[in-house]
Parts: C-alpha cells; structure tokens; sequence
C-alpha cells in the first residue's frame, strides 16, 4: 500500500513532537509575580505592568527559541525516514523537504529577532518608568528628610539588602525567606525561637543569618566612622517575613522581627541622635559609595 510509506515515517516525528510538548508545558515555569508573606497580595513594584510584560515577552523568547529547532528539523526528519520506507526515490520531494526546512529556519529567525526587539522597547521602558518613579520618590522622601533609605548596599566582601537612616540611628535590614513547615494533620508551624547564637526554626536551626547581620552592622558602623570622624549608631535588624519571633536573647545591637510593622517600629527606635550635620554626612557618604560603584571606579577599600 502505497500511503503506508508515507504514514511510517511519521514515527520518527515523535520524540520531537514530545520535545515539543514539553516544551510548550515548560514556557510558563518562570513567574517572577511574588505574593506578601504577610496578606498573600500579589507585591505590585514600579513598572509592574511593564515587568509583567517583560515576563511574557520572555516567555515567548524561550519557547520560540526551543520550538525553532525542533520545527525546523521535522521535515528533515521526516524526509529521512522516507528514503527508509519509499520504493524509489524521488529527489525533488526531498530537495521539498530542505526547501522546507530552510524556510522554516527564516521564520524563526525572524521571530526570534523580533521577540529580541520587543524585549529592548519593553526595558527601555521599563527603564524610563523606574527612573521617572525615583524621582517622583523625592516627593515623599527627600534626600533632606530625616528618613532615608537604601537598598542593596556593597560592603567589601557581600551586600547589605537595606540600610535605613532615621534621626536617631542607622539600622542595617538583612531578609531572610524560610519555608514554613507543616504538621502531619497539616497546620503550619511558623514559630521561631531567637537565642543568643541561633535561629531555632521547627526541625532545624541556624546561625549563619544572625553572624551575617552582625558583621554587616559592624562593617557599616566602622565604615561610616572612618567616613564621618566620629562614631554612629548603627543597629542591626534581621527580618523573617511570616514567621511569629520568640525571643530567648539576641546579640548585643541586633533586633530579630517578622518585618511586618517594620517601618514604624524603627521610627519609634531611638539608640543614639544623629544631628542635623552627622545625618547629612551618613546619607551623602552612603550615596557617593552607591555612585562610585555604579561607575566602577574603586573605592578606598577593596570590594568583592
């Protein structure tokens, strides 16, 4: 019969159609949407409906870019397995199959230049709205206003997440995500012991977050000495966003919260008072040290 050969070589299109498959399950994976461990709401950023889009725009990138070569190479494939199963062979129907083929890698091609583009115009975008939401920040937080904050600050060898300037302290915020375990009839346990030299998590227990935070406060109360001649409070607060804090002793200087509440609990903190002079000095040098490494230019001590 002669449709037999050509129904045959479709077996050979079947590992890459459950590539293709795949694939297509797998193009949704990546969604960088998050959600408050506090109230479960999706957390909405400046440009939010940008980064959804860019999340997309991505998305499509991916499956074009696995899919192109899967698509392009069925003809071939399936022309291979033709010249198995035909009883003569026919050189234009497989010069069909190259030309196909070849067609179909120009298609690809083009999709993948335009997802290329499409992902620059939605950055530059994105770009120009982040920039204009700082600024439009300065409305309600002036550089001169008493409270300042600064995310992802360099240390020499790691990075603090926050650093916030109140008028009677600077406070150093490490976050640190835990997955809370459950009970065998399914509760959550979300109850963390503070001690002295260790987070006490249900089943387990760690002390490196409580090292890490109290190595980046020291840093920062050295290096804003050293920048400032004179000696700054600085405090250290770690954070667990949706876990219930039991305190059994903390290290001297460090304060370990949920985070729920934060803003308010370090506006009524008040270890030390930086004066009007002391706190424009803090908030100048913590922006010149941001400045220097945005430029890569090196700073006066080694960084890593």
């Amino acid at each position: 019969m002669a449709w037999l050969e050509f129904l045959l070589p479709l077996i050979f299109l079947f590992p890459l159609g459950a590539m293709a498959v795949i694939v297509i399950a797998l193009r949704n994976l990546h969604d960088a949407r998050v959600r408050s461990p506090f109230n479960a709401r999706p957390l909405r950023e400046p440009g939010q409906a940008l980064r959804d889009r860019l999340d997309r725009a991505f998305a499509n990138l991916f499956l074009n870019g696995a899919l192109g070569p899967i698509v392009t190479l069925a003809p071939l494939v399936y022309g291979m397995g033709r010249m198995l199963f035909a009883s003569r062979q026919n050189w234009l129907e497989w010069a069909l199959y190259g030309a196909l083929s070849t067609v179909l890698v120009l298609i690809y091609c083009f999709l993948l230049i335009r997802d290329f583009q499409h992902i620059r115009r939605i950055k530059l975008g994105l770009a120009c709205e982040l920039a204009v939401g700082q600024e439009l920040e300065r409305l309600i937080h002036p550089e001169a206003h008493p409270y300042y904050v600064f995310h992802d600050v360099p240390t020499d060898t790691d990075t603090i997440d926050h650093v916030a300037v109140t008028p009677f302290a600077v406070f150093v915020v490490e976050t640190r995500a835990r997955t809370r375990p459950f009970t065998a009839d399914g509760r959550e346990i979300n109850v963390v012991t503070v001690e002295p030299q260790r987070l006490r998590f249900p089943g387990w227990s760690e002390h490196r977050p409580l090292v890490k935070t109290l190595r980046a406060t020291r840093w920062l109360a050295e290096w804003l000495e050293n920048r400032c001649d004179t000696a700054v409070p600085v405090r250290g607060v770690l954070a667990l966003p949706g876990w219930d804090i039991t305190c059994a002793g903390t290290p001297d200087g460090l304060m370990v919260v949920s985070g729920e509440g934060l803003a308010q609990l370090l506006s009524e903190i008040k270890p030390g008072h930086l004066d009007d002079e002391l706190h424009d000095k803090v908030i100048a040098a913590l922006i010149e040290r941001a400045a220097e490494l945005e430029k890569n230019t090196p700073l006066n001590e080694p960084s890593v």
